[in-house]
């Protein structure tokens, strides 16, 4: 096994990290792993933040004769305005 296979996981505890976080940002994005642990456990792995700034592929047309919409969709029934309005009776009243 030579040295490119060899990959040694380096944890950084977090009170070491609150202290060296420049350095830590820094090996980050140079490319380097940095993991922080607790208890001698990795937790989280620090790595760059991607810039991307393409808009998203939503995919026009993909939900195309999956969704459809009721034909009464607009109507809005007597009863439930009444409810909105407060003009509902007593006996017709949500408890």
């Amino acid at each position: 096994m030579n040295d490119k296979e060899l990959k040694i996981m380096q944890i950084t505890n977090i009170s070491e990290a609150k202290a060296s976080l420049s350095t830590l940002i820094e090996k980050a994005l140079r490319g380097e792993e940095v993991i922080i642990g607790k208890a001698g456990k990795p937790v989280v792995r620090l790595i760059p933040f991607d810039f991307e700034s393409s808009p998203r592929q939503l995919g026009a047309g993909n939900w195309h004769g999956q969704i459809w919409i009721a034909e009464d969709f607009d109507e809005l029934p007597e009863d439930i305005l009444r409810r909105f309005t407060g003009e509902a009776d007593e006996d017709e009243s949500v408890a």
